[in-house]
């Protein structure tokens, strides 16, 4: 009998229709209701089955679910993370950076508009399906910026996860159709950096 606690939907910090126009309450109700939502309920039966695999001693089960666990479990992970990065304007979205996460950000990039464009370009660049990142390398203690692909968390390559941007095509195909660069460069204008500024000062301690 599975014993584990489920993991749960997180509550969406805004209504679907509070980043528009960047992202419309369409799109936000499937990316959010559908999509997420799958990969929350496809991550609890693997893990279900991986403990039962556990329990049998069934090495080899295990190993042929680990695909679906880190599947579904980026899934989850980087969702979560991406509601609370983006914010409705005039509610945080797209205000400029401030304190430790501004002076990082300069020291590291020259200015946010910098950060914003290698951003931007990585995010744009993503072959296929995947995320494109601002993260914290602890190890050099500096600023870093990747792309993951598919649902891979940043934390595969090493790295605290403080802002994604979500590139595969459900996240924007209804609105942008294949102009992938204009859905990356109107989501700065719902970028909730204070929530990245908690993200930082939570990686640095």
């Amino acid at each position: 009998m599975s014993n584990f606690t489920p993991y749960k939907l997180p509550d969406l910090p805004y209504d679907f229709s509070a980043l528009e126009p960047v992202i419309t309450a369409e799109i936000m109700q499937l990316h959010y209701s559908k999509h997420h939502n799958a990969y929350v309920t496809n991550l609890n039966a693997a893990l279900e089955k991986y403990q039962e695999a556990e329990s049998r001693g069934d090495v080899a089960a295990m190993i042929a679910l680990q695909s679906a666990i880190k599947f579904n479990g980026g899934g989850h992970v980087n969702h979560s993370i991406f509601w609370t990065n983006l914010a409705p304007v005039g509610k945080g979205g797209g205000e400029a950076p401030k304190g430790d996460l501004a002076q990082a950000i300069q020291s590291e990039f020259g200015s946010v508009d910098s950060l914003i464009e290698k951003m931007s370009q990585a995010s744009v660049a993503v072959q296929g399906s995947g995320w494109g990142w601002l993260g914290f390398n602890k190890a050099a203690n500096r600023l870093v910026i990747a792309s993951c692909s598919n649902q891979d968390p940043l934390s595969t390559l090493g790295f605290v996860p403080l802002l994604g941007i979500d590139v595969w095509e459900h996240a924007y195909y209804l609105q942008y159709k294949n102009m992938r660069a204009d859905y990356v460069k109107n989501i700065w204008k719902i970028v909730n950096w204070q929530n990245v500024e908690e993200r930082f000062s939570q990686a640095k301690k």
